[in-house]
């Protein structure tokens, strides 16, 4: 199974306030940032949104209490993948839970446990918010390191106006982007990415295929998921791999790929084609399986250059990303070559000599750039060059509006 590093994964704490209706467009605004959110409401928070309704929107499980789901700890696991945690809105008695370290429901515990960065999003009647037991335990908060927002000053629930309105929710994001360093600097942006090795059918059994893992372009995939974009991951033969988030089209054959890509590419940004696509395929293969007597020989035929056939139709705004392995000497120098007669903006090349890169973790290789520029990779992380890789086709992106 790949793994992957924590990035962009927020818990939306929901507060018992009439303002947690106004969380539910908090929520979609995360994920419009490209956040992954899991929403912990208080235990009588729901009686003004239902649980129903926060996992229908978050489409994750929600839970209130610790002793949900035990087997999993919790409060313990969320807070360790949390990069953020928001709650809002915050009430005076949760302020004053928080302030004083209880920890009686999934929420507070999960608070409690985390080293995360919190954002607290007050939202109460004015003479709560103004009393000075609210503004001590928020001036608790503050020393203790957590972002404490003003809210608005409005009309609040009844006849009542003053200090304590929910902030818009522009006001909240904007603090979330600014505290979390996250620009999503492919917000909106298509990514098409292929990932993992093709299969050619021999027999039933039998197939000409490589040893590609997948797990580069899986990676390129979070990374781009983390920069907000919308992640198509066309993915032949990979290591098994759950990515949220990401829309994933199955295939096998160079032929499977190339409609998929077809059909994709039309309104496409980015394409990355980091899958190791077969070279040839059989001229035709067996329904049954074919005696090892008989296997002396097989007719192949010439695979199309998938990306090749796709620079042919490449609009100028979009960012095209190739692949290349290859063995021996002057293993840059050739990358450079494939850089310029495959027609791409950036290509990564990697030296597989007896067996390297496929498979494992890390890898070693150049990115090359259209551009001049390159940069060199020894035992990396693969997510490392995925965000590289990413991080520079936001660059070109930025480039070609100037």
């Amino acid at each position: 199974m790949i793994s992957f590093p924590r990035g962009r994964e927020v818990v939306l704490g929901v507060g018992a306030g009439i303002a947690a209706y106004k969380s539910c467009d908090l929520l979609r605004r995360l994920q419009d940032s490209g956040f992954l959110v899991t929403v912990v409401p208080t235990p009588s928070s729901l009686n003004f949104v239902g649980r129903a309704t926060w996992e229908a929107l978050s489409g994750r499980e929600v839970k209130t209490e610790v002793w949900e789901g035990t087997q999993s700890v919790s409060h313990v696991s969320l807070a360790e993948k949390a990069d953020l945690i928001i709650i809002a809105p915050a009430t005076a008695d949760l302020i004053a839970r928080i302030a004083t370290g209880r920890a009686d429901d999934l929420l507070t515990t999960t608070v409690l446990a985390t080293n995360a960065q919190i954002i607290v999003v007050p939202a109460m009647h004015p003479g709560m918010y103004l009393n000075p037991a609210t503004s001590t335990n928020i001036q608790t908060l503050k020393t203790r390191g957590m972002i404490v927002m003003d809210p608005d000053y409005g009309r609040l629930t009844g006849a009542d106006s003053g200090v304590g309105r929910f902030p818009e929710t522009s006001r909240i994001i904007e603090t979330v982007l600014a505290c979390s360093g996250a620009k999503s600097s492919l917000l909106g942006k298509k990514v098409v990415i292929t990932a993992g090795g093709t299969v050619e059918p021999i027999d039933p059994v039998r197939f000409i295929g490589n040893r590609s893992s997948g797990r580069q372009g899986v990676a390129i995939a979070h990374e781009a998921i983390r920069q907000g974009a919308n992640v198509t991951l066309i993915c032949a033969q990979t290591e098994e791999f759950h990515l949220e988030g990401v829309r994933r089209i199955d295939v096998r054959t160079v032929l499977e790929m190339q409609g998929a890509l077809r059909t994709e590419l039309s309104d496409a940004d980015a394409l990355v084609m980091a899958a190791a696509v077969s070279d040839a395929r059989p001229n035709s293969h067996s329904q049954e399986k074919i005696s090892k007597e008989s296997l002396v020989n097989i007719e192949l035929t010439r695979n199309p250059d998938l990306l090749a056939e796709a620079s042919l139709t490449k609009r100028p705004s979009q960012i095209f990303v190739g692949f290349a392995a290859e063995t021996g000497e002057d293993v840059k120098a050739r990358g450079l070559r494939k850089l310029h007669s495959k027609g791409v903006d950036l290509l990564y090349v990697t030296d597989v000599s007896q067996g390297r890169v496929f498979g494992e973790a890390s890898t070693t290789g150049s990115l090359l750039s259209r551009r001049g520029e390159s940069w060199d990779f020894e035992s990396v992380d693969k997510f490392v060059v995925g965000r590289r890789i990413v991080e520079e086709i936001a660059r070109e992106m930025e480039g070609s509006r100037g």
